[in-house]
This record gives C-alpha cells, sequence and structure tokens, in this order.
C-alpha cells in the first residue's frame, strides 16, 4: 500500500503548476464541458502510466539489484531538480486533436503532453522502486486526477492561489528523500 500512497502523494503535488495541469485549464476555458476532460485526462494517463509502469517493470526484471539501486536513487534526486523546475505550456498542445471533439482533444494533448513529462519518469522510477507497477499505476492517476480534476471545475481562479513554489519544494523534498533512502538501500523488493 506504501507504493498506492507515496505514488498518488507525489504525483499530485509535482502535478499541481505542471504543464498538464495548465492544459486542463486551458481546456476548460475552451470547451466549458467538464465531464469530456475528466474522462479525456482519465483515459490519457492510465495509457500513458501505464506505458511506463510497465516500462518500470521491465528495468527492474532487466537490471541487477545494485545497479538498479543506483540508477533509481539517482533518478529520484534528478526528478527533484526537475520538480523546481516551472513548466511552462505550448499553445499548440491546446489546439491539437481539435477535430475529435472534447473527449478526443484531451486525450490526444494529454498524452503527448505527458510523454517524457516528469510524473511519467516518477512512474517509471516508482515502478522498478517498489516492484508493484499496478499499485504505482494506480497512484499516479490517481495524483494525476487529484491535481487537474479541479484545475478542470475552478480553472484560473484556483491557480493564483496556491503558494506553486512550496507545493513544488515539498515535492521535490519527497522525490529527494526516495532518491536518498533508495542510494542507502532503504526500501524493500531489492535484496540490498
Amino acid at each position: 500500500m506504501e507504493a498506492l500512497f507515496v505514488s498518488t502523494g507525489v504525483v499530485a503535488l509535482a502535478e499541481i503548476g505542471d504543464k498538464t495541469q495548465l492544459l486542463a485549464f486551458l481546456l476548460a476555458a475552451r470547451f466549458k464541458k467538464p465531464l469530456p476532460i475528466i474522462l479525456g485526462i482519465l483515459a490519457a494517463t492510465l495509457v500513458n502510466h501505464g506505458l511506463a509502469g510497465a516500462l518500470g517493470a521491465w528495468i527492474t526484471a532487466a537490471l541487477r539489484p545494485d545497479i538498479l539501486r543506483w540508477v533509481l536513487g539517482v533518478s529520484f534526486i534528478g526528478m527533484a531538480i526537475w520538480t523546481l523546475i516551472p513548466d511552462k505550456i505550448e499553445e499548440e498542445e491546446t489546439h491539437l486533436g481539435k477535430r475529435f471533439g472534447v473527449f478526443g482533444a484531451t486525450l490526444i494533448t494529454f498524452f503527448l503532453a505527458e510523454m517524457g513529462d516528469k510524473t511519467q519518469i516518477a512512474t517509471i522510477a516508482m515502478a522498478a522502486h517498489y516492484g508493484t507497477p499496478l499499485l504505482v499505476v494506480i497512484g499516479t492517476t490517481l495524483g494525476m486526477l487529484i491535481a487537474d480534476v479541479p484545475a478542470v471545475f475552478v480553472g484560473d481562479r484556483l491557480a493564483g492561489k496556491i503558494p506553486m513554489r512550496l507545493v513544488h519544494g515539498v515535492a521535490a523534498a519527497i522525490f529527494a528523500v526516495l532518491g536518498i533512502a533508495t542510494l542507502f538501500g532503504v526500501g524493500s523488493g531489492f535484496g540490498f
């Protein structure tokens, strides 16, 4: 259950102010249809993070535990640093897939925006770290929804009231602790 709770919390925090949350704001403002936007976010996240979880499971099977520990530890510390760098959204991401309707536009833009994004990389790392990719994917998907669904409903009104630096600092600290703990061999499932 730790994998579920940690992955949910870390991604929910990391997603605040992330480009996909900004994308949720923009899609909500443009289409004003929350249900298909939320369903598009859910579908895109499940596919994207499902693939990331599978890659994390493969990495766990492919690397020796001592190498995996170092790769994951450094990856988590890298995620901590990356989390402190604010994201900006590309305007063309909101136009991509417009001809596919609200659900289709959300599905396509969210899936593409998440490719190589910090939450996708975090999903890979946590799936490899915990060795329970299904729980991690459920957790990271919940974390995305926790951060992005309110963005769909409240839009820009809430964005200015959230202390982004604090939220990103907390998420970065969690990633850093995970990285340091992993480097020192704290955790289960690796045999160190």
